[in-house]
């Protein structure tokens, strides 16, 4: 696989992982929290998913294997460091949702 589907692959994951965050956090305002925590499963999934390919490449760096700091490569940090700040804020509103209808 050529270096810029490798950093394609990280922007897929993250944007997955992103809209399956927010999508969550829908289901959470519903009050349907089971739905809500299963998406919020998958985006951690398809936050590891990008996460094992920004360690392969830092290993191959760190190797001595040269990696061309792009802007497409930025790019994908970007994506990938919003989607997880993306589903930890959004982890933590839906547990005040769910304290929200606790005490209603």
């Amino acid at each position: 696989m050529d270096y810029e589907q490798i950093v394609f692959n990280i922007i897929i994951y993250a944007g997955n992982a992103r809209a399956k965050s927010y999508e969550a956090l829908s289901e959470a305002k519903k009050g349907d929290f089971i739905k809500a925590e299963t998406l919020i499963n998958e985006a951690g999934d398809e936050i590891i998913k990008a996460h094992d390919i920004q360690n392969d490449l830092i290993a191959r760096e760190a190797g001595g294997d040269g990696i061309n700091t792009t802007l497409l490569l930025v790019h994908a940090e970007d994506h990938l460091m919003n989607a997880i700040t993306s589903r930890d804020i959004i982890k933590e509103v839906i547990d005040l949702y769910k304290i929200i209808r606790e005490n209603i």
